[in-house]
Protein backbone atom coordinates (compact mmCIF):
# COMPACT_ATOMS: atom_id res chain seq x y z
CA UNK A 1 0.00 0.00 0.00
CA UNK A 2 1.43 3.36 -1.03
CA UNK A 3 1.73 5.87 1.79
CA UNK A 4 1.91 9.62 2.25
CA UNK A 5 2.39 12.18 5.01
CA UNK A 6 -0.72 14.30 5.54
CA UNK A 7 0.58 17.86 5.66
CA UNK A 8 1.62 19.38 8.96
CA UNK A 9 -0.04 16.54 10.89
CA UNK A 10 3.03 14.42 10.03
CA UNK A 11 0.69 11.43 10.11
CA UNK A 12 1.78 8.68 7.73
CA UNK A 13 -1.33 7.25 6.11
CA UNK A 14 -2.31 5.11 3.15
CA UNK A 15 -2.79 7.11 -0.04
CA UNK A 16 -6.12 5.34 -0.44
CA UNK A 17 -8.53 6.54 2.24
CA UNK A 18 -11.76 4.91 3.36
CA UNK A 19 -14.85 7.11 3.43
CA UNK A 20 -17.10 5.49 6.02
CA UNK A 21 -20.36 7.32 5.25
CA UNK A 22 -21.80 4.40 3.18
CA UNK A 23 -21.42 1.81 5.94
CA UNK A 24 -24.54 3.35 7.49
CA UNK A 25 -26.43 1.35 4.87
CA UNK A 26 -25.18 -2.11 5.85
CA UNK A 27 -25.51 -4.07 9.06
CA UNK A 28 -22.85 -4.23 11.75
CA UNK A 29 -21.32 -7.54 10.72
CA UNK A 30 -21.14 -6.65 7.01
CA UNK A 31 -19.52 -3.34 7.94
CA UNK A 32 -16.98 -5.10 10.16
CA UNK A 33 -16.09 -7.58 7.44
CA UNK A 34 -15.35 -4.93 4.83
CA UNK A 35 -13.58 -2.57 7.23
CA UNK A 36 -11.34 -5.39 8.43
CA UNK A 37 -10.54 -6.36 4.87
CA UNK A 38 -9.62 -2.75 4.06
CA UNK A 39 -7.30 -2.66 7.07
CA UNK A 40 -5.75 -6.06 6.31
CA UNK A 41 -4.91 -4.89 2.79
CA UNK A 42 -3.17 -1.78 4.07
CA UNK A 43 -5.74 1.01 4.27
CA UNK A 44 -4.94 2.97 7.42
CA UNK A 45 -6.95 6.20 6.99
CA UNK A 46 -10.64 6.14 7.88
CA UNK A 47 -12.96 9.16 7.75
CA UNK A 48 -16.37 9.32 9.40
CA UNK A 49 -18.61 11.85 11.19
CA UNK A 50 -20.93 12.26 14.14
CA UNK A 51 -23.67 13.08 11.61
CA UNK A 52 -23.32 9.72 9.81
CA UNK A 53 -25.78 7.89 12.10
CA UNK A 54 -24.02 4.67 13.26
CA UNK A 55 -20.89 4.92 11.06
CA UNK A 56 -18.63 5.76 14.01
CA UNK A 57 -20.06 2.92 16.05
CA UNK A 58 -19.42 0.40 13.28
CA UNK A 59 -15.89 1.68 12.78
CA UNK A 60 -15.16 1.27 16.48
CA UNK A 61 -16.69 -2.20 16.50
CA UNK A 62 -14.55 -3.31 13.57
CA UNK A 63 -11.19 -1.74 14.29
CA UNK A 64 -10.81 -0.83 17.97
CA UNK A 65 -8.32 -3.66 18.52
CA UNK A 66 -5.96 -2.14 15.93
CA UNK A 67 -6.57 1.46 16.99
CA UNK A 68 -2.88 2.38 17.25
CA UNK A 69 -2.23 1.20 13.70
CA UNK A 70 -4.86 3.37 12.00
CA UNK A 71 -5.66 7.07 11.67
CA UNK A 72 -9.23 8.14 12.37
CA UNK A 73 -10.76 11.41 11.23
CA UNK A 74 -14.24 12.27 12.40
CA UNK A 75 -16.35 15.41 12.41
CA UNK A 76 -18.64 17.52 14.54
CA UNK A 77 -21.48 19.61 13.17
CA UNK A 78 -21.79 21.42 16.51
CA UNK A 79 -22.97 25.02 16.49
CA UNK A 80 -21.69 25.92 19.95
CA UNK A 81 -19.07 24.76 22.50
CA UNK A 82 -21.54 22.80 24.63
CA UNK A 83 -22.75 20.78 21.65
CA UNK A 84 -19.18 20.19 20.49
CA UNK A 85 -18.23 18.73 23.87
CA UNK A 86 -21.28 16.45 23.73
CA UNK A 87 -20.27 15.31 20.22
CA UNK A 88 -16.68 14.50 21.13
CA UNK A 89 -17.80 12.37 24.09
CA UNK A 90 -20.20 10.40 21.89
CA UNK A 91 -17.59 9.97 19.15
CA UNK A 92 -14.96 8.70 21.59
CA UNK A 93 -17.44 6.20 22.99
CA UNK A 94 -18.62 5.06 19.55
CA UNK A 95 -15.11 4.70 18.17
CA UNK A 96 -13.90 2.95 21.34
CA UNK A 97 -10.88 5.20 21.59
CA UNK A 98 -9.33 7.72 23.96
CA UNK A 99 -8.37 10.18 21.24
CA UNK A 100 -9.27 11.36 17.73
CA UNK A 101 -6.40 11.80 15.27
CA UNK A 102 -8.12 14.51 13.21
CA UNK A 103 -11.22 16.24 14.57
CA UNK A 104 -12.96 18.27 11.89
CA UNK A 105 -15.54 21.05 12.02
CA UNK A 106 -18.16 19.74 9.60
CA UNK A 107 -19.58 21.55 6.54
CA UNK A 108 -18.57 25.00 7.66
CA UNK A 109 -19.94 28.17 6.06
CA UNK A 110 -17.30 30.28 7.80
CA UNK A 111 -13.85 29.79 9.36
CA UNK A 112 -13.93 29.60 13.16
CA UNK A 113 -11.01 31.41 14.76
CA UNK A 114 -9.68 31.91 18.29
CA UNK A 115 -11.86 34.13 20.48
CA UNK A 116 -14.60 34.48 17.85
CA UNK A 117 -18.19 34.58 19.11
CA UNK A 118 -19.01 30.99 18.14
CA UNK A 119 -16.33 29.70 20.54
CA UNK A 120 -15.73 26.53 18.49
CA UNK A 121 -12.03 26.93 17.78
CA UNK A 122 -11.14 27.65 21.41
CA UNK A 123 -12.82 24.41 22.47
CA UNK A 124 -10.91 22.54 19.77
CA UNK A 125 -7.67 24.01 21.11
CA UNK A 126 -8.50 22.89 24.66
CA UNK A 127 -9.27 19.39 23.42
CA UNK A 128 -5.96 19.35 21.57
CA UNK A 129 -4.05 20.54 24.63
CA UNK A 130 -5.69 17.76 26.65
CA UNK A 131 -4.69 15.14 24.06
CA UNK A 132 -8.31 14.27 23.30
CA UNK A 133 -7.76 15.32 19.71
CA UNK A 134 -4.42 15.48 17.96
CA UNK A 135 -5.11 17.69 14.95
CA UNK A 136 -7.74 20.23 13.96
CA UNK A 137 -9.45 20.07 10.58
CA UNK A 138 -12.28 21.74 8.73
CA UNK A 139 -14.61 20.48 6.02
CA UNK A 140 -16.57 22.66 3.63
CA UNK A 141 -18.23 22.76 0.23
CA UNK A 142 -17.34 26.44 -0.21
CA UNK A 143 -14.12 27.20 -2.04
CA UNK A 144 -13.99 30.61 -0.36
CA UNK A 145 -14.14 29.04 3.09
CA UNK A 146 -11.54 26.44 2.11
CA UNK A 147 -9.18 29.16 0.88
CA UNK A 148 -9.66 31.15 4.09
CA UNK A 149 -9.08 28.07 6.23
CA UNK A 150 -5.80 27.32 4.47
CA UNK A 151 -4.61 30.92 4.66
CA UNK A 152 -5.53 31.25 8.34
CA UNK A 153 -2.82 28.84 9.45
CA UNK A 154 -5.24 27.50 12.07
CA UNK A 155 -6.10 24.17 10.48
CA UNK A 156 -3.96 21.09 9.96
CA UNK A 157 -6.27 19.66 7.30
CA UNK A 158 -9.09 20.72 5.03
CA UNK A 159 -11.67 18.42 3.49
CA UNK A 160 -13.22 19.56 0.22
CA UNK A 161 -14.98 18.02 -2.82
CA UNK A 162 -12.32 17.34 -5.45
CA UNK A 163 -12.58 15.25 -8.58
CA UNK A 164 -11.66 15.14 -12.24
CA UNK A 165 -14.55 17.52 -12.99
CA UNK A 166 -13.55 20.12 -10.39
CA UNK A 167 -13.10 23.73 -11.51
CA UNK A 168 -9.66 25.27 -11.87
CA UNK A 169 -10.28 27.35 -8.76
CA UNK A 170 -11.20 24.25 -6.76
CA UNK A 171 -8.12 22.38 -7.94
CA UNK A 172 -5.94 25.40 -7.13
CA UNK A 173 -6.67 24.61 -3.48
CA UNK A 174 -4.33 21.64 -3.75
CA UNK A 175 -1.25 23.73 -4.49
CA UNK A 176 -2.38 26.43 -2.06
CA UNK A 177 -2.62 23.84 0.70
CA UNK A 178 0.73 22.31 -0.24
CA UNK A 179 2.48 25.66 0.15
CA UNK A 180 0.88 26.04 3.59
CA UNK A 181 1.63 22.39 4.48
CA UNK A 182 -2.07 21.75 5.08
CA UNK A 183 -3.21 18.19 4.42
CA UNK A 184 -6.00 17.79 1.85
CA UNK A 185 -8.74 15.20 2.28
CA UNK A 186 -10.71 14.86 -0.95
CA UNK A 187 -14.37 13.99 -0.61
CA UNK A 188 -16.67 13.16 -3.53
CA UNK A 189 -13.86 12.03 -5.81
CA UNK A 190 -16.59 10.23 -7.81
CA UNK A 191 -18.79 13.36 -7.81
CA UNK A 192 -21.53 11.72 -5.80
CA UNK A 193 -21.67 8.72 -8.14
CA UNK A 194 -21.83 10.63 -11.42
CA UNK A 195 -18.30 9.56 -12.31
CA UNK A 196 -18.69 5.87 -13.04
CA UNK A 197 -15.12 5.16 -14.12
CA UNK A 198 -13.21 4.58 -10.88
CA UNK A 199 -10.00 3.89 -12.79
CA UNK A 200 -9.96 7.35 -14.35
CA UNK A 201 -10.93 8.94 -11.04
CA UNK A 202 -8.15 7.08 -9.24
CA UNK A 203 -5.53 8.05 -11.82
CA UNK A 204 -6.58 11.70 -11.61
CA UNK A 205 -6.42 11.87 -7.81
CA UNK A 206 -3.11 9.98 -7.64
CA UNK A 207 -1.40 12.91 -9.41
CA UNK A 208 -1.41 14.90 -6.18
CA UNK A 209 1.04 13.85 -3.47
CA UNK A 210 -0.61 15.94 -0.71
CA UNK A 211 -4.18 14.68 -1.27
CA UNK A 212 -5.86 11.62 0.23
CA UNK A 213 -9.16 10.74 -1.46
CA UNK A 214 -11.69 9.07 0.81
CA UNK A 215 -13.50 6.59 -1.41
CA UNK A 216 -17.01 5.85 -0.15
CA UNK A 217 -17.09 2.05 0.07
CA UNK A 218 -19.85 -0.26 1.27
CA UNK A 219 -19.52 -3.31 -1.00
CA UNK A 220 -16.77 -5.88 -1.35
CA UNK A 221 -16.41 -5.41 -5.11
CA UNK A 222 -15.96 -1.65 -4.62
CA UNK A 223 -13.14 -2.24 -2.17
CA UNK A 224 -11.56 -4.84 -4.47
CA UNK A 225 -11.54 -2.36 -7.34
CA UNK A 226 -9.60 0.24 -5.36
CA UNK A 227 -7.22 -2.37 -3.98
CA UNK A 228 -6.39 -3.43 -7.53
CA UNK A 229 -5.71 0.18 -8.53
CA UNK A 230 -3.60 0.66 -5.42
CA UNK A 231 -1.53 -2.40 -6.23
CA UNK A 232 -1.06 -1.29 -9.85
CA UNK A 233 -1.87 2.42 -10.08
CA UNK A 234 -3.34 3.38 -13.46
CA UNK A 235 -1.30 5.94 -15.36
CA UNK A 236 -2.52 9.25 -16.72
CA UNK A 237 -2.06 8.04 -20.29
CA UNK A 238 -3.78 9.11 -23.48
CA UNK A 239 -6.74 6.80 -22.88
CA UNK A 240 -7.36 8.06 -19.34
CA UNK A 241 -6.99 11.68 -20.43
CA UNK A 242 -9.57 11.08 -23.12
CA UNK A 243 -12.00 9.63 -20.59
CA UNK A 244 -11.45 12.58 -18.28
CA UNK A 245 -11.99 15.06 -21.12
CA UNK A 246 -15.31 13.39 -21.92
CA UNK A 247 -16.45 13.67 -18.30
CA UNK A 248 -15.40 17.30 -18.16
CA UNK A 249 -17.32 18.09 -21.35
CA UNK A 250 -20.46 16.35 -20.07
CA UNK A 251 -20.38 17.49 -16.45
CA UNK A 252 -18.65 20.85 -16.50
CA UNK A 253 -21.86 22.85 -16.05
CA UNK A 254 -23.81 23.31 -12.84
CA UNK A 255 -25.23 20.06 -11.59
CA UNK A 256 -26.40 18.58 -8.31
CA UNK A 257 -23.63 16.63 -6.56
CA UNK A 258 -26.15 14.83 -4.33
CA UNK A 259 -24.55 16.06 -1.09
CA UNK A 260 -27.95 16.27 0.63
CA UNK A 261 -27.39 19.51 2.51
CA UNK A 262 -30.65 20.81 1.01
CA UNK A 263 -32.63 18.14 2.81
CA UNK A 264 -35.19 17.66 4.22
CA UNK A 265 -37.67 19.24 1.84
CA UNK A 266 -40.89 20.58 3.44
CA UNK A 267 -43.04 18.79 0.84
CA UNK A 268 -41.02 15.60 0.74
CA UNK A 269 -39.17 16.01 -2.56
CA UNK A 270 -36.02 13.81 -2.51
CA UNK A 271 -34.05 16.77 -3.86
CA UNK A 272 -30.56 15.30 -3.76
CA UNK A 273 -31.59 12.57 -6.22
CA UNK A 274 -34.41 14.29 -8.13
CA UNK A 275 -32.25 17.30 -8.99
CA UNK A 276 -29.77 15.11 -10.86
CA UNK A 277 -32.20 12.60 -12.28
CA UNK A 278 -31.36 13.47 -15.89
CA UNK A 279 -27.75 12.46 -15.29
CA UNK A 280 -28.64 9.35 -13.32
CA UNK A 281 -30.95 8.09 -16.07
CA UNK A 282 -28.06 8.16 -18.49
CA UNK A 283 -25.18 7.19 -16.21
CA UNK A 284 -26.73 4.49 -14.01
CA UNK A 285 -29.15 1.58 -14.31
CA UNK A 286 -32.09 3.72 -15.42
CA UNK A 287 -34.69 1.01 -14.69
CA UNK A 288 -34.08 1.59 -10.98
CA UNK A 289 -35.53 5.08 -11.38
CA UNK A 290 -38.60 4.20 -13.44
CA UNK A 291 -40.41 2.38 -10.64
CA UNK A 292 -43.80 3.52 -9.35
CA UNK A 293 -42.08 4.78 -6.22
CA UNK A 294 -39.75 7.01 -8.19
CA UNK A 295 -42.52 8.20 -10.47
CA UNK A 296 -44.39 9.33 -7.35
CA UNK A 297 -41.23 10.93 -5.97
CA UNK A 298 -40.67 12.94 -9.13
CA UNK A 299 -44.31 14.08 -9.22
CA UNK A 300 -43.72 15.72 -5.84
CA UNK A 301 -41.72 18.37 -7.69
CA UNK A 302 -45.07 19.79 -8.78
CA UNK A 303 -45.84 20.38 -5.08
CA UNK A 304 -42.83 22.72 -4.62
CA UNK A 305 -43.91 25.73 -2.51
CA UNK A 306 -40.85 27.78 -3.52
CA UNK A 307 -39.74 28.31 0.05
CA UNK A 308 -36.19 28.51 -1.35
CA UNK A 309 -34.70 26.71 1.65
CA UNK A 310 -32.87 24.44 -0.79
CA UNK A 311 -31.30 27.44 -2.52
CA UNK A 312 -30.12 28.88 0.79
CA UNK A 313 -28.63 25.56 1.91
CA UNK A 314 -26.95 24.58 -1.37
CA UNK A 315 -23.15 24.88 -1.00
CA UNK A 316 -22.82 25.16 -4.79
CA UNK A 317 -25.24 28.06 -5.22
CA UNK A 318 -27.63 26.14 -7.47
CA UNK A 319 -31.11 27.37 -8.34
CA UNK A 320 -32.55 24.10 -7.11
CA UNK A 321 -36.26 24.69 -7.94
CA UNK A 322 -35.36 25.43 -11.56
CA UNK A 323 -33.08 22.42 -11.66
CA UNK A 324 -35.86 20.22 -10.29
CA UNK A 325 -38.30 21.51 -12.88
CA UNK A 326 -35.89 20.73 -15.74
CA UNK A 327 -35.22 17.26 -14.37
CA UNK A 328 -38.94 16.54 -14.08
CA UNK A 329 -39.56 17.50 -17.71
CA UNK A 330 -36.68 15.31 -18.84
CA UNK A 331 -37.85 12.47 -16.59
CA UNK A 332 -41.37 12.52 -18.03
CA UNK A 333 -40.01 12.45 -21.58
CA UNK A 334 -37.59 9.63 -20.73
CA UNK A 335 -40.37 7.66 -19.05
CA UNK A 336 -42.60 8.03 -22.08
CA UNK A 337 -39.87 6.72 -24.39
CA UNK A 338 -38.71 3.86 -22.19
CA UNK A 339 -41.79 2.44 -20.49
Amino acid sequence: MNKMVLGKTNLEISKTGYGALPIQRVNKEVAKKILRKAYEYGITFFDTARAYSDSEEKLGYALSDVRKEIVIATKTHAKNPEELLEHIDISLQNLRTEYIDIYQLHNMKFVPKPDSEDGLYNVMLKLKEAGTIRHIGLTTHSVEVAEQAIDSGLYDTIQFPLSLISSERDLALINRAKKANVGVIAMKALAGGLIDNAKAAFAFMRQFDNVVPIWGIQKDWELNEFLVYEATPPLMDKEIRGIIKKYQDELSKDFCRGCGYCMPCPVGIPINTAARMSLLLRRAVYQNFLTEEWQDNMKKINDCIHCNQCIEKCPYGLNTPELLKKNLLDYEEFLKNNS
